[in-house]
């Protein structure tokens, strides 16, 4: 006789299927995942094989999946988040500069801010520029207003400083006007002006009026970084940018960022495998009236994607042609722009006949309007849709119409938290109804459009992205002002979707990543706080304290400090980020709490003076928190 067979079922039990052998690289357990996949939304564990997702499960599930090699993360309980990704980031024109910035992102109070402004003017050298460009806005500070140049010149009266503020101004030293050249001879430029005193001589003031140009043409009149610094500070900036759990970002390109030349450098890192970021990225004509020249050009050198999962092209834009962009200083009045439709038309068809997509930086429904009426004449001739991606980038002032038009072309959207930092002027100039809604994200997905969302950092919005999530889920601004009503806003799942998701339905590799799936890329982030269930306001402080890419350790803090891979020292040792570091955690430490409490109750005093002297009613200023008072 022989056994019983092996294969025959006994009382009801079945065998149990065959596991998978091959242990993981990586196995982060303890966890409270959020995959971001509707037909399995939570795990408590993921392993990470060859840079992809192996297996989600509970601990006990995955347990088998632990070898000699496997490194085993402890997330202790703390939430994991599919990897977030920008849908509008200038990451390259950012990592170029990055080491040569000093950051206000998320300085509390302007006390502060001139203090590291002061510290960093005794270490910077002769001949190098003092920049702070872009992250910040006046309403963050406790004071509640922008330095002056009189405090500039206090704080660095030899070293040239140049102070970006969002899209509308920059402020200037007189050591910074004298660098740059500008004298009372000098003419505006076409589109801004060099504010001037009663000598007329330049006062330190450029205003956008409407046109950002001034502002980045004399920025970029400042000292470069010689090619082996840029890639440090890329490094860098690739890391600061781990350190809030991205691990993509689709690059929009911008002005002064030339093809080929300024993408040398993450080019060079791609092919050394040493970036810490998947980068899909733009082309933007830069030079007005060459514009269909130079998409001509590289339509004949390159297409969408090329280049592999960690850089790759994927269309043009932001800008197409010049003539077509409308400018977003909200503090002027929106621009009129000249005819410029036939051009921008010859470019669109040039796109689309090469199997190009594209995206638009359009601000205002009156331009976007212009743009789809293109599109229709092209859509005619079968041009639309056509399989090729494009979008409207910002889309403010987009109305219902235009989303329908949009959505009958095939069309998507990135929106930014541009409000969050401008929303105040906004309100100001087109009132609190305009503000509710601009964008309109809750009207955008309610037609099933495609929408990612972005920062549009550096020069503007810090690339912080829970401050962009803050916003899609409060509508407030950094100061708290509160723009959107509750019918605008998303929930803060749908929020993480268009921080993961989003982004890769914008570059078609929403087969790969935006989820947590097996057989996905493996990206992901533990995070400091739970975004799922923290209070409202604690959102914007949330950071991660470790961050993988392709199954690599790209960033990693607190308990995890030191499981990440080495970057090379900052160069050069007198950079602003090597003393300050990037952005500024709202958790600081107790200089920047001083500071903050020494602003408040400096600005106090001097509300108190005015309202003795009778400039201002007396009423209690709105800008001072409740935790001064005891």
């Amino acid at each position: 006789m022989t056994g019983p067979s092996t294969s025959m079922p006994v009382a009801g039990l079945v065998p149990a299927p065959r596991r998978e052998s091959v242990p993981a690289d990586l196995l982060v357990r303890n966890a409270k995942v959020f995959t971001g996949d509707p037909a399995r939304p939570e795990a408590r564990a993921v392993a990470l094989r060859d840079g992809r997702v192996a297996a989600l499960g509970d601990d006990h599930d995955l347990a088998h999946l632990v070898g000699p090699g496997t490194k085993v993360v402890d997330a202790l309980g703390r939430r994991v988040v599919p990897g977030l990704n920008d849908s509008h980031l200038h990451v390259i024109r950012g990592g170029l500069n990055y080491v040569l910035e000093l950051r206000w992102d998320g300085v509390r109070s302007l006390r502060h801010a001139l203090a590291m402004l002061r510290d960093q003017a005794g270490r910077t050298p002769k001949g190098q520029w003092i920049r702070v460009v872009g992250g910040w806005t006046a309403e963050q500070f406790a004071e509640r207003r922008m330095p002056t140049v009189a405090e500039l010149n206090a704080a660095a009266p030899d070293t040239p400083v140049f102070v970006l503020h969002l899209y509308q101004s920059a402020l200037m030293n007189r050591a910074a006007v004298k660098a740059a050249g500008f004298t009372r001879d000098t003419p505006d430029p076409r589109g801004g002006q060099i504010v001037r005193g009663r000598d007329g001589e330049p006062n330190g003031v450029l205003l956008a009026a409407p046109g950002a140009l001034i502002l980045y043409s004399t920025l970029a009149k400042a000292p470069a970084l010689d090619e082996a610094d840029k890639r440090t500070s890329t490094r860098h900036f690739l890391r600061e940018l781990n350190r809030f759990g991205l691990t993509s970002a689709v690059d929009a390109a911008g002005g002064f960022q030339n093809f080929p030349d300024n993408y040398a450098t993450v080019a060079d890192l791609a092919r050394s495998g040493e970036l810490s970021l998947r980068i899909a990225y733009h082309l933007f004509p830069q030079t007005a009236g060459q514009e269909l020249a130079d998409l001509k050009r590289w339509t004949e050198m390159v297409k969408p994607g090329d280049g592999d999962e960690w850089l790759r092209l994927n269309g043009a834009g932001e800008n197409l042609t010049w003539a077509a962009a409308d400018f977003e200083n909200f503090s002027e009045p929106r621009p009129e722009l000249d005819g410029y439709e036939p051009e921008f038309e010859q470019a669109v068809r040039l796109l689309l006949e090469n199997g190009w997509g594209f995206r638009l930086h359009a601000t205002y429904d009156e331009t976007i309007r212009r743009d789809l009426a293109v599109f229709e004449k092209l859509a005619a001739e079968g041009l639309f849709p056509g399989g090729n991606r494009w979008l409207f980038d910002h889309a403010e002032t987009v109305s219902a119409d235009s989303l329908d038009r949009i959505a009958a072309l095939g069309g998507a959207l990135s929106v930014q938290n541009r409000m969050s930092f401008q929303g105040t002027a906004f309100r100001d100039r087109y009132g609190a109804e305009a503000a509710a809604h601009a964008p309109p994200v809750r009207a955008m997905l309610d037609r099933g459009l495609t929408v990612a969302a972005g920062t549009d950092a550096t020069r503007v919005s810090s690339y912080n992205p829970w401050v962009a999530l803050h916003w899609l889920v409060t509508g407030r601004t950094v100061g708290g002002t509160a723009l959107s009503p509750a019918g605008n806003l998303i929930d803060r799942e749908t929020a993480l979707d268009l921080y993961t998701r989003g982004g890769a339905l914008l570059t078609g590799e929403q087969d790969v990543k935006g989820s947590l799936r097996e057989g996905w890329y493996g990206d992901l982030a533990i995070l400091s706080d739970d975004f799922l269930t923290v209070p409202e306001d604690v959102i914007p402080d949330i950071e991660s304290v470790l961050t993988v890419v392709g199954g690599r350790i790209v960033y990693a803090s607190a308990e995890y400090e030191g499981l990440d891979e080495a970057v090379p020292p900052i160069s050069p040792e007198w950079s602003p980020v090597a003393h300050f570091g990037g952005y500024q955690s709202g958790q600081g430490g107790a200089r920047q709490a001083s500071l903050v409490a020494e602003a408040v109750a400096e600005s106090e005093q001097h509300r108190r003076w005015r309202v003795g002297r009778g400039a201002v009613p007396d009423t209690r200023p709105s800008f001072v928190d409740p935790c001064f008072e005891h």
